[in-house]
């Protein structure tokens, strides 16, 4: 049985598939509640069942600008703040120095132990967690703010006609970044941080219109690539996170057979769900 020992009892942690009998606190990412809010048939699938879904390789070029723009933070730690900051009137804020730090960044372990970016939810005894980009300390008003880094290239598939504006949250795919700041200020504030409302998105958008090309003559070993830089403020909206973890943990105790996917776009998932659609229409071309 998962979670459990050869002898029945239950293991340390409680995690993947869901065991009812293991009492210890279930560890949910904050990508699994998203999961959850698109499409409770492949939640469903995936934490009772022990189905996953399919997953593309990792943006490992997003993952290092995520890396490039904390060693940026990293240099003036608990210091001073850098220039993009205060191009925005925001020199105020400092990246935040804290002994786990970099186990509040740490997403693939978030759930080992309480020095990583977790909370437990006791009414539903699940652990929320995962793992943030970065985290400002507001030199005026002593609290902090959950930043968080993205990357994108705009216009990158038509790069002749594209307009390219200052980055922005204005996508209906993004409502899942906005989720994902409010379950961080959440889980922040359950571990007893002062934890502001605002929270800040970082982007970096990488520049082709107008550019030549990355090649350069001087080191033909290299290649750069200049992005534009916005900060973007996010007024958090949290009050819907712990209804969504009752309605979780009902589906988890009770859901005993599959719910219906989500294919058509919802407010939750505004392009519906790709996986849920390929499912049904695969079960549909089998005859079944």
């Amino acid at each position: 049985m998962p979670n459990m020992k050869k002898d029945g009892t239950p293991t340390k942690r409680h995690r993947g598939t869901y065991t009812p009998e293991n009492p210890n606190p279930y560890e949910l990412s904050r990508g699994r509640v998203e999961n959850f809010l698109k499409c409770k048939a492949l939640f469903w699938l995936e934490q009772i069942k022990g189905v996953k879904q399919p997953k593309l390789p990792g943006f490992t070029i997003n993952t290092t600008t995520d890396v490039l723009l904390k060693r940026d933070a990293d240099k003036v730690r608990g210091k001073s703040s850098l220039p993009i900051w205060e191009a925005h009137g925001l020199g105020h804020l400092i990246p935040f120095e804290h002994e786990h730090l970099k186990n509040w960044t740490n997403s693939l372990h978030f759930g080992l132990n309480d020095t990583y970016f977790n909370c437990i939810h006791k009414e539903t005894n699940i652990k929320l967690g995962g793992g943030i980009d970065d985290i400002f300390l507001n030199t005026v008003t002593g609290q902090l703010h959950i930043v968080d880094y993205k990357s994108e290239a705009q216009g990158a598939d038509w790069p002749d006609t594209a307009e390219i504006k200052p980055s922005s949250l204005k996508a209906p795919h993004k409502i899942s970044y906005k989720r994902q700041m409010d379950m961080y200020i959440w889980i922040a504030r359950q571990k007893g941080l002062d934890v502001s409302d605002t929270g800040y998105f970082l982007y970096v958008n990488a520049m082709h219109k107008g550019k030549d090309g990355m090649l350069t003559d001087e080191d033909p070993g290299k290649a750069w690539m200049e992005f534009a830089t916005n900060v973007i403020p996010y007024k958090a909206d949290p009050s819907w996170i712990e209804p969504i973890l009752f309605e979780i943990k009902e589906l988890l105790e009770n859901q005993k057979t599959c719910p219906e996917f989500t294919v058509e776009a919802t407010e939750n998932a505004p392009y519906g769900s790709e996986n849920g659609r390929f499912l049904l229409e695969a079960m549909a071309a089998l005859g079944r």
